[in-house]
């Protein structure tokens, strides 16, 4: 079944802006046209869609995924560069989602540090709370934060 651009988009939740840029940079290599020039989508196309759309979500460049879907189109002798690409991806990601877990703990350390300046009345009484009398997991935090005074 073939798809207009417009309903390509609702299907995939996306605007068809989005769709004409991917099409302009080769990043859907297999999309069809019309007789009168129109772009014309296929689910196997909706598939690269997804496929693009995690990637630029995992972080990567544009660049780099039409760097893959090139290496795609060579077949099989490239298996080991498109690997490589994909373990590179991961690791970043690995990376990043590290770096938002120290970012979740300061926020949760810090959500923590209002409800009790709110409970007591007072920053200053929550600065003035020995570390040892702090609930494991805050204290825990803030030494890994490095957090002392706020």
């Amino acid at each position: 079944m073939l798809y207009t651009i417009g309903d390509a988009a609702r299907e995939l939740g996306v605007p068809a802006s989005t769709l004409r840029y991917y099409d302009k940079e080769g990043l859907l290599p297999h999309t069809n046209r019309s007789g009168s020039g129109m772009r014309m989508f296929t689910e196997d196309d909706f598939e690269w869609v997804r496929f693009i759309e995690r990637l630029k979500l995992s972080g990567m460049p544009i660049k780099e995924i039409k760097s893959y879907i090139d290496l795609y189109e060579q077949g099989d002798e490239t298996l080991l560069q498109r690997r490589e690409l994909i373990y590179a991806r991961r690791d970043a990601v690995e990376h990043e989602l590290e770096r938002l877990q120290e970012t979740l703990a300061f926020i949760t350390y810090k959500c923590w540090y209002y409800d009790k300046a709110v409970e007591l009345g007072s920053e200053a009484a929550v600065k003035a709370i020995p570390i040892d009398e702090l609930p494991p997991d805050i204290r825990a935090i803030k030494e890994r934060c490095g957090i002392s005074r706020y």
